[in-house]
């Protein structure tokens, strides 16, 4: 089977590897769509982020959603042929994070396509992918490219979660990347009233406004559009950070009312922090990392029609077009989310 793996910053090959068989309890999946997520696009353009690097090659992507091919001994519940959104989420399940309930902050985790442990976790962005029966979220009535939109919805799903109860909100959206656009779409579902988005793209913007933001401010353009909500100490009460951006967030913190809550999701790298702002005007700062039963959740709601992703899914590129793909899914100016059609 074909893999695309990288070895080094802007080194990415289309490697054959062995396909295998289901054991118990897992199932095998001929993949048919993945997305390029930002995780990706840093071992791409950098080797890795952070102090996270790359140390062997590794197969990316853990944004996918294929058909059931075979089913291992003892798995009920999903048939041949069936569409699967696979959440890359495998939690051990034993250690005391998994037994508090905390299962994104496993300490074994095994989330496809991660350089942290050593050696990496494999990804999944592969022909053929073998994968636990728990994992595979039954995708009927979705494209296989809503299906492998589950991913970075329940990243935004989850963040909604860290951020309390939406009803009424004024929200905060930096950052226009698909994790702001489809944060955006989250708030609205959970009762958000005024959403605002900023970025420094007039494409990412227009596509904010296509997902329901009352208004869209082009930073580049209009660095100080953002005064107009700090009147009074502020106006929002909610801030999505999607941008990992120390700049957007500083703005934004400006614009929060006392007792707002701020939602960090952009990674970036280690920010400066205005912690007196921050102080005075008795925010909560909250991490957002991950997700995990929020992944069934997010293919219910895109099955019910009540969050669409289809218009912000905007390049599908063949697996022999990989490169290319990975070269265009960072492009701000007319790029939300690239995917990969394996099929």
């Amino acid at each position: 089977m074909k893999t695309i793996v990288i070895h080094e910053a802007r080194d990415l090959r289309i490697e054959d590897r062995d396909a295998s068989d289901p054991g118990p309890g897992e199932v095998q999946i001929k993949i048919a769509a993945g997305g390029i997520c930002g995780s990706d696009l840093h071992y791409f353009n950098h080797g890795g982020f952070g102090p996270v690097r790359l140390k062997e090659p590794m197969i990316l992507g853990h944004e996918v959603a294929g058909h059931v091919t075979a089913l291992g001994d003892g798995v009920s519940g999903l048939s041949i042929g069936q569409l699967v959104a696979v959440s890359p989420s495998r939690p051990c399940g034993n250690c005391r994070y998994c037994n508090e309930g905390r299962h994104n902050q496993c300490l074994n985790m095994r989330f496809y396509g991660s350089a942290m442990p050593f050696p990496h976790i494999q990804g999944a962005f592969r022909q053929v992918l073998v994968a636990d029966a728990a994992q595979c979220a039954p995708a009927d009535g979705l494209t296989t490219g809503e299906a492998a939109m589950a991913e970075p919805l329940s990243v935004c799903l989850h963040a909604t979660r860290q951020a309390g109860t939406m009803m009424g909100k004024s929200v905060l959206v930096t950052g226009c990347g698909p994790i702001g656009i489809l944060c955006i779409l989250a708030a609205r579902r959970a009762g958000a009233d005024l959403i605002v988005a900023t970025d420094l793209s007039p494409f990412t913007l227009k596509m904010a406004e296509a997902a329901g933001a009352d208004l869209t401010l082009n930073m580049a353009e209009n660095p100080a559009d953002l005064e107009q909500f700090t009147a009074d100490k502020g106006t929002f009460e909610v801030l999505f950070e999607c941008s990992g951006a120390a700049p957007a967030l500083a703005a934004g913190i400006s614009a929060m009312r006392p007792g707002g809550t701020i939602v960090q999701l952009g990674l970036g790298g280690d920010m400066s922090l205005p912690m007196m702002a921050i102080t005075a005007k008795e925010l909560a700062l909250k991490g957002s990392f991950r997700f995990h039963e929020e992944f069934f959740t997010a293919v219910s709601l895109m099955q019910k029609g009540l969050i669409d992703v289809k218009p912000f899914i905007t390049q599908t590129f063949a697996l022999d077009d990989a490169v290319a793909a990975f070269e265009i899914a960072g492009d701000r100016s007319q790029t939300v989310k690239a995917q990969i059609a394996f099929a």
